[in-house]
């Protein structure tokens, strides 16, 4: 049975607090437990969480922001599981951040605190339509938290970064075996055949995985591709072994790594290059993806973190994320993410590398008022040798106005239907115009005519903003510190390879992450620990 914990409201006389020495005392008021409890532990609303209990039946529950601040307290200070338990029960700073006054007041079993977060996983799992309560906590405390430092959010950053989750990086014969020896030991061993029952052997993967020689590896993939096939045909007359979610994967790997092969009634192993990005990498991990950046092999997940970056700011919070699986473009998550971030709060630039441009999404925020400033952008440059569509003077980038040479259309229109602007010009004027070679213009029996459409005469303006020195030194000084927040996240709290699997519980990791590194910026405002800029005369002071 659901209830709110608000018994830390009401403090006992006598506690351990009370009887502390007076400088012990003072020494605690100055650490990060005191404002923790007030800005984390007091702002956690509990209310969302009571779907993941009985409202008229059975025992109260453990109280729910306990258990969440022991998890956002873990991974902001990196702890294991152990360490946490430990650091519960014996360190005073976590019980006082806790609303705890007295050490070892309430009892907490591990099983607690594992049922807790598989509690909140079913509930991703089983409503992926809406966002996870993690994200919901998220949300509410980012908000408190730019509050208490008036953060302005106007400018904001973004930037992605590849993580990994708990697997290991496997090859395909690993991968291939680790599906299929999952699968067969989910099915009762009476129904297996002698050379399925063999393969689950040790001494059997030994000499599959660490005795095979590079040129047998494509027979030994062929044979595990083989007893795929057989263990399908053997539970075929149990509906209930083949709706198992191993068995599921199996079926899922020949589709992925092998070809039906009609006219032999066979399934043959695909050559590497014809697996897709998309494939499967890991038996304990089926939503893990592959992806090649910078030169660099990744299997897992991407994360999308946005941050702001006005300089009036104290401190800079991330204001928004997201996990996906790596293969998602930064374009994609771009468009998915700046409407979310518009419904929350007020947003006018985004600085974002080249990677995030594509003109869909820099036209649509520039309908809604955001200008995006790129450090650079992806595509095919434009050729040099031709005057650029911005040297004509267009009106609400519908309406030719005059050319280069300050030539005025004969007529000039805009079809929104196509998206097509199209401009009529003498065409004596510029059969004899001295920028005629390098001019887009085209000659015609008539008249000379430039046809265009308003996407690239969008691009060209963004890589005019772009081109200009001072646009271009602004945007990359703004981009660059959120490259650090990503390095941050990594080395301090361990989110470059995650200690979960699957993308649900590593978007859940995620965000306890990123709200414990919101708390550490808040911390080092609320105790001064900041540079302050003079923004008039362009310096830092202490």
């Amino acid at each position: 049975m659901f209830r709110e914990n608000n018994a830390h409201c009401q403090e006992e006389l006598f506690n351990s607090y009370s009887s502390m020495n007076k400088k012990v005392q003072e020494k605690l008021g100055n650490s990060w437990a005191p404002l923790y409890y007030e800005h984390v532990f007091c702002k956690i609303d509990e209310k969302p969480f009571a779907v993941l209990y009985c409202l008229d039946n059975g025992r109260p529950n453990f109280p729910v922001n306990v258990l969440l601040s022991l998890d956002f307290i873990k991974h902001m200070k990196n702890y294991t599981d152990e360490e946490m338990y430990e650091q519960y029960f014996f360190n005073y700073q976590v019980a006082y951040a806790l609303g705890l006054r007295t050490l070892g007041e309430l009892y907490l079993g591990e099983r607690t605190i594992y049922d807790f977060r598989e509690r909140i996983y079913r509930y991703a799992l089983e409503n992926p339509d809406k966002e996870d309560l993690i994200f919901g906590q998220f949300e509410n405390l980012t908000a408190h938290f730019i509050d208490i430092a008036n953060i302005n959010t106007n400018e904001q950053r973004m930037d992605s970064t590849l993580f990994m989750p708990n697997i290991k990086l496997a090859g395909r014969l690993s991968l291939s075996y680790d599906v299929l020896e999952q699968a067969i030991k989910a099915c009762p061993k009476e129904i297996l055949t002698e050379a399925l029952t063999n393969f689950i052997q040790p001494t059997h993967k030994t000499n599959v995985l660490y005795r095979t020689k590079s040129s047998e590896v494509s027979a030994r993939l062929q044979d595990i591709v083989d007893l795929c096939v057989q263990l399908l045909d053997v539970i075929k007359p149990y509906p209930e072994i083949k709706s198992l979610e191993k068995i599921q994967l199996v079926q899922r790997f020949l589709k992925e790594q092998a070809n039906f092969e009609s006219d032999k009634e066979a399934w043959t192993a695909k050559e590497n290059k014809e697996i897709e990005a998309n494939s499967m990498q890991s038996a304990y991990d089926p939503d893990a993806t592959y992806r090649k950046k910078a030169g660099k092999r990744n299997v897992g997940y991407v994360a999308n973190l946005t941050e702001t970056c006005s300089d009036e700011n104290s401190i800079q919070l991330i204001t928004d994320y997201t996990v996906e699986k790596n293969i998602i473009s930064d374009t994609q998550m771009l468009k998915d993410r700046l409407p979310v971030i518009q419904d929350k709060m007020e947003v006018t630039d985004v600085y974002t590398d080249g990677g995030y441009y594509s003109q869909e999404t820099d036209q649509n925020a520039q309908e809604s008022g955001v200008t995006i400033h790129y450090t650079d952008m992806t595509g095919r440059k434009p050729d040099p040798d031709k005057l650029p569509i911005t040297s004509f003077e267009i009106k609400d980038n519908e309406i030719v106005v005059s050319c280069p040479n300050d030539q005025k259309p004969i007529s000039s229109n805009y079809n929104k239907d196509t998206g097509k602007l199209t401009a009529h010009f003498d065409l004596t004027t510029c059969q004899q115009c001295p920028m005629r070679d390098a001019c887009p213009v085209e000659l015609q029996k008539k008249r000379a005519v430039l046809r265009v459409s308003q996407k690239s005469v969008v691009v060209a303006q963004t890589r005019d903003r772009i081109k200009d020195k001072d646009e271009r030194k602004k945007s990359t000084s703004k981009r660059a510190a959120i490259e650090g927040t990503n390095s941050a996240l990594k080395r301090s709290q361990g989110a470059g390879k995650l200690k979960v699997r699957t993308i649900a519980k590593n978007k859940l990791v995620m965000g306890m992450k990123i709200i414990g590194h919101n708390f550490r910026q808040v911390t080092r405002f609320l105790k001064g620990q900041f540079q302050k800029r003079n923004t008039n005369a362009g310096i830092l002071l202490c």
